[in-house]
Protein backbone atom coordinates (compact mmCIF):
# COMPACT_ATOMS: atom_id res chain seq x y z
CA UNK A 1 0.00 0.00 0.00
CA UNK A 2 1.49 3.57 -0.76
CA UNK A 3 2.11 6.53 1.87
CA UNK A 4 0.72 9.71 1.64
CA UNK A 5 3.63 12.60 1.61
CA UNK A 6 4.68 13.50 5.16
CA UNK A 7 5.51 16.38 5.17
CA UNK A 8 2.42 18.45 4.95
CA UNK A 9 -0.67 19.25 7.18
CA UNK A 10 -1.78 16.61 9.46
CA UNK A 11 -5.69 16.58 8.68
CA UNK A 12 -4.56 16.84 4.85
CA UNK A 13 -2.06 13.38 5.50
CA UNK A 14 -5.19 11.72 6.95
CA UNK A 15 -7.93 12.54 4.28
CA UNK A 16 -4.94 11.51 1.11
CA UNK A 17 -4.34 8.16 3.43
CA UNK A 18 -7.72 7.34 3.75
CA UNK A 19 -7.97 7.89 -0.33
CA UNK A 20 -4.47 5.41 -0.81
CA UNK A 21 -6.61 2.96 1.50
CA UNK A 22 -9.52 2.71 0.04
CA UNK A 23 -9.38 3.69 -3.51
CA UNK A 24 -7.38 2.71 -6.27
CA UNK A 25 -4.13 3.05 -7.98
CA UNK A 26 -4.13 4.26 -11.62
CA UNK A 27 -1.68 4.78 -14.63
CA UNK A 28 -1.58 8.42 -16.61
CA UNK A 29 -1.96 6.63 -19.68
CA UNK A 30 -5.04 4.54 -19.25
CA UNK A 31 -6.55 7.45 -17.23
CA UNK A 32 -5.19 10.43 -19.22
CA UNK A 33 -9.10 11.72 -19.39
CA UNK A 34 -9.63 12.00 -15.35
CA UNK A 35 -5.93 13.85 -14.66
CA UNK A 36 -5.86 17.47 -13.84
CA UNK A 37 -3.29 19.75 -12.00
CA UNK A 38 -2.26 18.74 -7.84
CA UNK A 39 -2.43 21.77 -5.64
CA UNK A 40 0.93 23.00 -3.43
CA UNK A 41 0.17 22.46 0.44
CA UNK A 42 0.80 26.25 0.48
CA UNK A 43 -2.76 27.09 -0.92
CA UNK A 44 -4.67 27.20 -4.04
CA UNK A 45 -5.79 30.13 -4.12
CA UNK A 46 -4.60 32.97 -7.03
CA UNK A 47 -1.30 32.72 -6.72
CA UNK A 48 -1.54 29.00 -7.56
CA UNK A 49 -2.63 30.00 -10.55
CA UNK A 50 0.58 32.01 -11.55
CA UNK A 51 2.60 29.31 -9.88
CA UNK A 52 1.26 26.47 -12.23
CA UNK A 53 1.86 29.10 -15.12
CA UNK A 54 5.33 29.35 -14.24
CA UNK A 55 6.02 25.33 -13.95
CA UNK A 56 4.43 24.13 -16.89
CA UNK A 57 6.22 27.39 -18.95
CA UNK A 58 2.18 28.93 -20.37
CA UNK A 59 1.38 32.48 -20.62
CA UNK A 60 -1.29 34.14 -17.99
CA UNK A 61 -4.48 35.25 -19.92
CA UNK A 62 -6.10 37.74 -17.39
CA UNK A 63 -8.05 40.28 -19.47
CA UNK A 64 -11.48 39.70 -18.71
CA UNK A 65 -13.50 39.64 -22.13
CA UNK A 66 -15.20 37.10 -24.11
CA UNK A 67 -13.53 33.91 -22.65
CA UNK A 68 -15.57 31.26 -21.64
CA UNK A 69 -15.36 28.01 -19.36
CA UNK A 70 -15.31 26.11 -22.79
CA UNK A 71 -13.87 26.81 -25.72
CA UNK A 72 -17.22 25.91 -27.80
CA UNK A 73 -20.25 24.51 -27.16
CA UNK A 74 -19.71 22.16 -29.88
CA UNK A 75 -16.95 20.33 -27.42
CA UNK A 76 -19.59 18.75 -25.74
CA UNK A 77 -20.38 16.95 -28.82
CA UNK A 78 -24.18 16.86 -27.64
CA UNK A 79 -26.68 14.87 -30.50
CA UNK A 80 -28.15 17.64 -32.74
CA UNK A 81 -31.56 17.05 -31.90
CA UNK A 82 -30.80 18.16 -28.17
CA UNK A 83 -28.13 20.97 -29.42
CA UNK A 84 -30.73 22.88 -31.41
CA UNK A 85 -33.11 23.29 -28.44
CA UNK A 86 -30.15 24.22 -25.97
CA UNK A 87 -30.85 28.14 -25.19
CA UNK A 88 -28.56 30.55 -27.04
CA UNK A 89 -28.15 32.25 -23.67
CA UNK A 90 -26.71 29.42 -22.17
CA UNK A 91 -24.40 28.49 -24.94
CA UNK A 92 -22.99 32.34 -24.57
CA UNK A 93 -22.40 32.28 -21.01
CA UNK A 94 -20.61 29.04 -21.18
CA UNK A 95 -18.77 30.33 -24.28
CA UNK A 96 -18.17 33.40 -22.66
CA UNK A 97 -18.32 33.13 -19.09
CA UNK A 98 -16.30 36.32 -18.49
CA UNK A 99 -18.45 38.72 -19.89
CA UNK A 100 -21.65 37.78 -16.79
CA UNK A 101 -21.81 38.95 -13.30
CA UNK A 102 -23.04 36.52 -10.23
CA UNK A 103 -25.04 36.34 -7.55
CA UNK A 104 -25.19 33.75 -4.70
CA UNK A 105 -27.55 32.01 -2.66
CA UNK A 106 -27.41 29.19 -0.56
CA UNK A 107 -29.51 27.09 1.38
CA UNK A 108 -28.29 23.89 3.81
CA UNK A 109 -30.07 20.68 5.12
CA UNK A 110 -30.22 21.28 8.17
CA UNK A 111 -29.19 17.97 8.89
CA UNK A 112 -25.47 19.16 7.12
CA UNK A 113 -24.66 22.03 8.36
CA UNK A 114 -22.20 20.54 10.95
CA UNK A 115 -20.53 19.25 8.27
CA UNK A 116 -19.72 22.72 6.50
CA UNK A 117 -18.50 24.45 9.60
CA UNK A 118 -16.32 21.60 9.84
CA UNK A 119 -14.67 21.93 6.71
CA UNK A 120 -14.77 25.93 6.90
CA UNK A 121 -12.79 24.96 10.33
CA UNK A 122 -10.46 22.38 9.03
CA UNK A 123 -9.62 23.31 5.21
CA UNK A 124 -11.36 26.29 3.76
CA UNK A 125 -9.11 29.31 4.89
CA UNK A 126 -5.75 27.30 4.79
CA UNK A 127 -6.43 25.96 1.27
CA UNK A 128 -7.81 29.43 0.42
CA UNK A 129 -10.91 27.32 -1.15
CA UNK A 130 -14.88 25.65 -0.28
CA UNK A 131 -15.50 28.99 1.65
CA UNK A 132 -19.01 28.24 1.86
CA UNK A 133 -21.26 30.02 4.01
CA UNK A 134 -22.27 28.05 6.64
CA UNK A 135 -25.96 29.70 7.36
CA UNK A 136 -29.10 30.06 4.75
CA UNK A 137 -28.90 33.41 2.65
CA UNK A 138 -31.70 35.62 3.03
CA UNK A 139 -30.32 37.54 0.23
CA UNK A 140 -28.08 37.50 -3.06
CA UNK A 141 -24.48 37.21 -2.27
CA UNK A 142 -22.31 39.39 -4.98
CA UNK A 143 -19.69 37.11 -6.53
CA UNK A 144 -16.44 38.34 -8.38
CA UNK A 145 -16.00 35.70 -11.46
CA UNK A 146 -12.87 35.59 -12.90
CA UNK A 147 -12.09 33.33 -16.07
CA UNK A 148 -7.73 33.23 -16.09
CA UNK A 149 -6.38 31.31 -19.14
CA UNK A 150 -3.19 30.00 -19.26
CA UNK A 151 -1.98 30.08 -22.97
CA UNK A 152 0.85 27.90 -25.00
CA UNK A 153 3.68 31.08 -25.32
CA UNK A 154 3.87 29.58 -29.34
CA UNK A 155 0.71 28.71 -30.62
CA UNK A 156 -1.70 31.24 -28.06
CA UNK A 157 -3.95 27.82 -27.79
CA UNK A 158 -5.46 27.88 -24.38
CA UNK A 159 -4.12 24.70 -21.91
CA UNK A 160 -5.67 25.72 -18.68
CA UNK A 161 -9.56 28.01 -17.94
CA UNK A 162 -9.27 28.68 -14.37
CA UNK A 163 -12.44 30.04 -12.76
CA UNK A 164 -12.18 31.76 -9.73
CA UNK A 165 -15.23 32.87 -7.34
CA UNK A 166 -14.78 34.68 -4.50
CA UNK A 167 -17.14 36.99 -1.99
CA UNK A 168 -17.20 40.39 -3.44
CA UNK A 169 -17.53 41.50 0.10
CA UNK A 170 -14.90 39.41 2.06
CA UNK A 171 -12.81 38.23 -0.61
CA UNK A 172 -13.12 34.62 0.37
CA UNK A 173 -12.69 31.90 -2.33
CA UNK A 174 -15.72 29.93 -3.08
CA UNK A 175 -14.18 28.00 -6.02
CA UNK A 176 -11.00 27.83 -8.04
CA UNK A 177 -11.29 25.27 -10.48
CA UNK A 178 -10.08 24.62 -13.71
CA UNK A 179 -12.26 23.82 -16.19
CA UNK A 180 -12.48 22.07 -19.54
CA UNK A 181 -13.86 19.21 -21.40
CA UNK A 182 -13.18 15.63 -21.36
CA UNK A 183 -14.22 12.13 -22.65
CA UNK A 184 -14.54 9.44 -20.92
CA UNK A 185 -14.21 6.08 -21.49
CA UNK A 186 -17.56 4.79 -22.78
CA UNK A 187 -17.24 7.56 -25.14
CA UNK A 188 -19.43 10.24 -24.07
CA UNK A 189 -18.01 14.28 -23.77
CA UNK A 190 -18.43 15.87 -20.46
CA UNK A 191 -17.42 19.23 -18.70
CA UNK A 192 -14.45 18.34 -15.78
CA UNK A 193 -13.92 20.60 -12.96
CA UNK A 194 -10.61 20.34 -11.47
CA UNK A 195 -10.15 22.05 -7.70
CA UNK A 196 -6.53 21.66 -6.39
CA UNK A 197 -6.27 20.44 -2.83
CA UNK A 198 -2.66 20.02 -1.10
CA UNK A 199 -0.63 17.20 -3.21
CA UNK A 200 -3.83 16.37 -5.09
CA UNK A 201 -7.26 17.92 -6.50
CA UNK A 202 -11.18 16.66 -6.48
CA UNK A 203 -12.32 16.23 -9.85
CA UNK A 204 -16.04 16.10 -10.50
CA UNK A 205 -17.40 15.22 -14.07
CA UNK A 206 -20.49 16.11 -15.21
CA UNK A 207 -22.42 14.82 -17.91
CA UNK A 208 -24.65 16.93 -20.06
CA UNK A 209 -28.06 16.68 -21.70
CA UNK A 210 -30.59 19.03 -22.62
CA UNK A 211 -34.36 19.52 -21.02
CA UNK A 212 -37.37 20.09 -23.20
CA UNK A 213 -37.26 24.05 -22.03
CA UNK A 214 -33.76 24.60 -23.34
CA UNK A 215 -31.68 24.19 -19.72
CA UNK A 216 -28.38 22.64 -19.64
CA UNK A 217 -28.53 19.87 -17.06
CA UNK A 218 -24.82 18.88 -15.86
CA UNK A 219 -25.05 15.60 -14.05
CA UNK A 220 -22.34 13.78 -11.94
CA UNK A 221 -24.28 10.28 -10.52
CA UNK A 222 -22.15 8.06 -12.42
CA UNK A 223 -21.81 4.32 -10.64
CA UNK A 224 -18.12 3.68 -11.41
CA UNK A 225 -14.27 4.97 -11.98
CA UNK A 226 -15.01 5.85 -15.89
CA UNK A 227 -18.36 7.47 -15.29
CA UNK A 228 -19.19 10.79 -14.52
CA UNK A 229 -18.74 11.85 -11.06
CA UNK A 230 -16.65 12.72 -8.26
CA UNK A 231 -13.04 11.70 -7.79
CA UNK A 232 -10.92 12.34 -5.23
CA UNK A 233 -6.86 11.96 -6.89
CA UNK A 234 -3.17 12.25 -5.00
CA UNK A 235 0.09 11.61 -5.39
CA UNK A 236 1.38 9.88 -2.71
CA UNK A 237 4.92 9.56 -0.96
CA UNK A 238 6.92 7.36 -3.76
CA UNK A 239 5.34 9.96 -6.96
CA UNK A 240 2.58 6.89 -8.00
CA UNK A 241 -1.18 8.01 -8.15
CA UNK A 242 -4.31 6.87 -6.59
CA UNK A 243 -8.11 7.74 -7.27
CA UNK A 244 -11.51 6.96 -4.92
CA UNK A 245 -14.27 6.99 -6.96
CA UNK A 246 -17.08 8.61 -4.45
CA UNK A 247 -20.17 7.25 -6.01
CA UNK A 248 -22.75 8.45 -2.48
CA UNK A 249 -22.16 12.29 -3.42
CA UNK A 250 -23.83 13.72 -6.62
CA UNK A 251 -23.48 17.09 -8.03
CA UNK A 252 -26.34 18.51 -10.50
CA UNK A 253 -26.49 21.92 -12.05
CA UNK A 254 -29.19 23.11 -14.11
CA UNK A 255 -28.42 25.85 -16.53
CA UNK A 256 -31.62 27.91 -17.76
CA UNK A 257 -32.92 31.12 -19.33
CA UNK A 258 -36.23 32.49 -18.82
CA UNK A 259 -37.39 35.26 -21.13
CA UNK A 260 -33.39 36.24 -21.71
CA UNK A 261 -32.46 36.23 -17.45
CA UNK A 262 -30.20 33.23 -17.23
CA UNK A 263 -30.08 31.41 -13.41
CA UNK A 264 -28.79 28.41 -12.52
CA UNK A 265 -29.48 25.54 -9.50
CA UNK A 266 -26.67 23.27 -8.55
CA UNK A 267 -27.61 20.84 -5.95
CA UNK A 268 -24.91 18.42 -4.35
CA UNK A 269 -26.44 15.09 -2.58
CA UNK A 270 -25.33 12.67 -0.42
CA UNK A 271 -26.45 9.03 -0.10
CA UNK A 272 -29.22 10.37 -2.26
CA UNK A 273 -29.82 12.93 0.73
CA UNK A 274 -29.85 16.82 -0.35
CA UNK A 275 -27.11 18.37 1.23
CA UNK A 276 -26.75 22.09 -0.21
CA UNK A 277 -28.34 23.79 -2.85
CA UNK A 278 -26.48 26.95 -4.60
CA UNK A 279 -28.98 29.53 -6.78
CA UNK A 280 -27.02 31.64 -8.79
CA UNK A 281 -28.67 34.47 -10.42
CA UNK A 282 -26.55 35.43 -14.03
CA UNK A 283 -26.34 38.60 -15.69
CA UNK A 284 -24.91 40.15 -18.91
CA UNK A 285 -22.44 42.64 -18.61
CA UNK A 286 -23.38 45.58 -20.38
Amino acid sequence: MGVAKLKQNKQDWITQQWVISFGKQINQTDHDWLLGPFGVTSGNGKEFIYELAKQEKLIVNDVQENKGLIQSIEQLNIPKDELKLLSKEVIDFYENTSNYDLKLKVKWNPFFKGFGVLVRLLFSKRIKQLSIPTSNSKKSSELTSDIIQLLDPNTNEVRRTFWLRTFESTGEIVYSGIYGTCQIPSGKHCIKAVFPLPNGNATVILSPTVGKDGELILDSSGNQIGDSGFYFLLEDSKGKLWTKFIKSFQDRLIVRSNNGVISAEQTLFLWNMKVLKFDYTINKMN
